[in-house]
C-alpha cells in the first residue's frame, strides 16, 4: 500500500464508526479494502458511498444479486479497474454458483450463457459507461419490455454507481487485492 498515489492513513486515525466498517471487511475479506480506506479519509464521502452500496445490497432489491454482479463486472472491465473486477468477480462467483458467466462477461453479446434480459442489462451497462452516454431509443424500448420501471431505475442507478466506483479506483490506479481466486 506504500505505492498508492494517495496513501492510506493508520486505521486508528479514522472515526470509530468507520473503524467498525473496517472490522467487518477484515472479517469478510481478511483485510480492509483499499478504496474504503481512501474514501474514509473524507468521512462524509465514505458514508455517502457506503449508503449507496448498502442500498443496492438490500434484500428487497428489484434486481437479482446475480444480475447486479454481472453488470458491475462488465462496467469494471470497460474501465479496466483491477480492484473492481477482482471484487465484483468474487461476488459474481458467489452469486452465480458457477464460473461460466464470469468467464464470458467480456464476450456477453456472443455468449450463450446469458439470458436475453442479462444481455440487455449488459448492453445498457456498456452504453452508459461510454464517456458520452449512448443509450439508444431502441435499447430503451427493449429494456422496458424486460424490466419494470422500478427495476430499470435501480439498474440505471447501479450502473452509474459502479461507474463512479470504477472511475475513482482507476483514476487512483488502485490494485487488485486478490479477492477472487479464479
Amino acid at each position: 500500500m506504500e505505492d498508492l498515489f494517495i496513501p492510506v492513513k493508520p486505521e486508528k486515525s479514522y472515526p470509530w464508526y468507520l473503524r467498525f466498517v473496517f472490522l467487518l471487511q477484515k472479517k469478510r475479506f481478511g483485510e480492509v479494502l483499499i478504496p474504503t480506506l481512501l474514501w474514509s479519509r473524507v468521512p462524509s464521502l465514505s458514508l455517502a458511498f457506503l449508503l449507496f452500496y448498502f442500498l443496492f445490497q438490500r434484500k428487497k432489491s428489484f434486481l437479482s444479486p446475480e444480475l447486479q454482479s454481472l453488470v458491475m463486472v462488465r462496467v469494471a472491465q470497460v474501465h479496466e479497474c483491477a480492484f473492481c473486477i477482482d471484487l465484483n468477480a468474487l461476488f459474481l462467483t458467489e452469486r452465480a454458483q458457477h464460473h461460466a458467466k464470469l468467464q464470458e462477461v467480456a464476450n456477453w453479446n456472443s455468449s450463450s450463457v446469458f439470458s436475453e434480459k442479462e444481455k440487455l442489462a449488459l448492453e445498457f451497462a456498456e452504453a452508459m459507461t461510454q464517456t458520452e452516454c449512448k443509450v439508444s431509443d431502441e435499447l430503451r424500448g427493449k429494456l422496458k419490455s424486460h424490466f419494470s420501471d422500478e427495476s430499470l431505475l435501480e439498474l440505471t442507478a447501479l450502473i452509474a454507481f459502479q461507474n463512479l466506483s470504477a472511475r475513482f479506483n482507476s483514476a487512483l490506479k488502485l490494485p487488485s487485492q486478490g479477492l477472487c481466486k479464479i
